[in-house]
């Protein structure tokens, strides 16, 4: 991703299963075009296209504890923002208090948690903090290991942003929801 603000590295395929790489298949997960999935057991979000198709995403998913299930939608986007740890983290992590809301946050770059693009998820009007967003760690594509967000290679949260308006309505399933990968 030589034209943005920050260099992005090419992607280590070696590091990401080939059954994670952006792909095109066929939606089997019985929503309108137009409509984010995240399959948290199976590690895909889809996006639903008019035409019967999906695009698939490989992404990593909350470790247990960390995850939520639901509809919302995404309220707004940014392309490389900032990154402000919720209070119940810096409450967990006192070493992430330097980049609190109080103090502003961390600022944008590869090393910020949210990489290069982050989808902001909002239910009923409110912030649910969690988000979609960039990694620049492709081991973690396929796992879950992150705090509750959806991350997904910087090459393709740039993809989907790029897909993606504000107002999308995204739907996270629960573990045993999930839709049968083709």
């Amino acid at each position: 991703m030589p034209n943005e603000a920050f260099f992005v590295p090419a992607v280590d395929v070696s590091k990401v299963d080939p059954s994670f790489w952006r792909t095109e298949v066929r939606n089997t997960t019985n929503e309108p075009p137009g409509t984010l999935v995240v399959d948290t057991d199976g590690k895909y979000l889809h996006f639903t296209q008019a035409d019967g198709s999906a695009m698939r995403y490989g992404i990593g998913v909350g470790r247990e504890g960390f995850s939520w299930s639901g509809r919302a939608k995404v309220q707004y986007k940014r392309k490389w923002p900032r990154w402000t740890p919720p209070d119940e983290m810096v409450a967990r992590q006192p070493e992430l208090e330097r980049y609190s809301i109080a103090n502003g946050g961390m600022p944008p770059g590869l090393t910020n948690p949210l990489s290069a693009r982050a989808l902001y998820i909002f239910q009923d009007g409110r912030d649910t903090l969690y988000r979609l967003h960039g990694t620049h760690q492709e081991w973690s594509i396929g796992r879950a290991v992150s705090s509750g967000c959806i991350r997904l290679l910087n090459q393709d949260v740039a993809d989907l942003y790029e897909r993606v308006p504000d107002g999308t309505p995204i739907v996270v399933l629960a573990s045993a929801e999930a839709p049968v990968a083709s």
